[in-house]
Parts: structure tokens; sequence; C-alpha cells
């Protein structure tokens, strides 16, 4: 999409800041169609001008940024929403991206990035500042495998027993995939089922398919 193409509101409380971003994203070709010092006005201005961008603070007196993201996110999809703020936490980011929040820049980005923000996101894609992409990557990163932590109360071998049940297998094929005798592996599901609290093999199946496992 074209800069001239594009047309963003600028929902900011501090009015000099507005003033030096429309002259900012003006300059570069990108129509700026209103300004809004609040969250619920940058959501009435949305429902009735329809941008292709709303350029988002966070924090502003009379309603938040988070509410406003969410309401225009949900209630007019084809709207991207740009977050530009001085926040940088990871509770405002991630709060951002759970409300639908396209991109997301600090006001300490430079002029060429704000708009290339803005002409991304009027396009559909997702884009991030540097520092913020590099947050978000850390933070799926060091994120839990659901399979390692479900069911803490088994033992490592129990885990394996489980997934191997989970996947239909007999006790028989198990004994053999994980080298243990037929008895031990009896041993290994009825700790299963008493630790998990299930009457039979279909519910433990059913709990641990619900966890993620059964995987091949």
């Amino acid at each position: 999409m074209r800069a001239d193409d594009v047309r963003v509101i600028i929902a900011d409380d501090h009015p000099m800041y507005r003033q030096g971003l429309r002259a900012l994203l003006e300059a570069l070709g990108v129509g700026v169609a209103a300004e809004a010092v609040n969250g619920p006005e940058s959501v009435r201005l949305a429902a009735e001008l329809q941008p292709d961008v709303v350029v988002m603070d966070l924090h502003m007196p009379g309603g938040n940024g988070i509410e406003a993201t969410r309401t225009i996110t949900r209630t007019s999809p084809r709207i991207g929403v740009l977050v530009l703020t001085m926040f940088r936490d990871d509770d405002s980011v991630f709060a951002a991206m759970r409300a639908g929040a396209r991109g997301y820049l600090l006001k300490e980005s430079g002029a060429e990035e704000i708009a290339r923000a803005v002409r991304a996101v009027a396009a559909g894609e997702a884009i991030y500042g540097p520092e913020i992409a590099r947050r978000v990557l850390t933070y799926f990163a060091d994120m839990p495998d659901p399979k390692q932590t479900a069911f803490p109360e088994l033992t490592d071998r129990e885990r394996e027993v489980l997934q191997l049940i989970a996947q239909g297998r007999s006790n028989q094929d198990i004994a053999q995939t994980l080298f243990l005798s037929p008895k031990t592996v009896r041993n290994h599901v009825s700790n299963i089922f008493m630790k998990l609290h299930v009457a039979d093999r279909a519910q433990a199946i059913v709990l641990a398919r619900e966890a993620g496992l059964g995987g091949m």
C-alpha cells in the first residue's frame, strides 16, 4: 500500500506530540483523518471514519488505549492498530497484543520507522520495534513446553507411559518400547490412574490429549 493511500487517526492525549506526529506523517504522504485525545474518542472516530490505521497511545485519561484497541479490532477488524507509546514493559506489550494491536513501537522510534510501521500495519502486516521484537521472541522462547509441565505429580517415567497411553498403545507395546517388563508397566499405569484420579484408560487418554500429550 502506497503512503498516500493510507488514512490514519492519531490517538494521544499530548497536543504537541499529536501535532508533531501529524506533521511527520503528512510530510511523508500519509493522510491524517482525525485526532483523538482518549480511548473512547478514538473508538468513536474509528467507527465513523473507518481509517486504515489508528496510531494509539496506551495511557490516556478518560479511557486507556488497551480497551480502545480491543473495541476497534473487534468492531472494525479491517482497521489496524499501531501502538505508539513510551511504555516498554512486558505487561503493556502483551496486553496490547492480546487486545489485537498489529504493531508496537516506542515513541523514541525514528520518523522513517514510524512511517514504515504505519504502512505495514495498513497492509495487514504485524510489526514491532527492534527492542519489542526481541522481547516478544524471548518471551515465547522461554515459555515452558506444556508437555513437560503437564501433570507435575507424575514421575518422568510415568509421563512417558502416559504419552504412549495417549497414543492408544497397549501395555505390551509400551513394555517393548520402553524396555520394561509387562508387570512394571502395569504398576506404572495403576500409579498414573491413581494420581490423575481417573477410573480407566479412556479417561486417562482424554486428560492426556487435552494436555497436549499423545503426539507421535
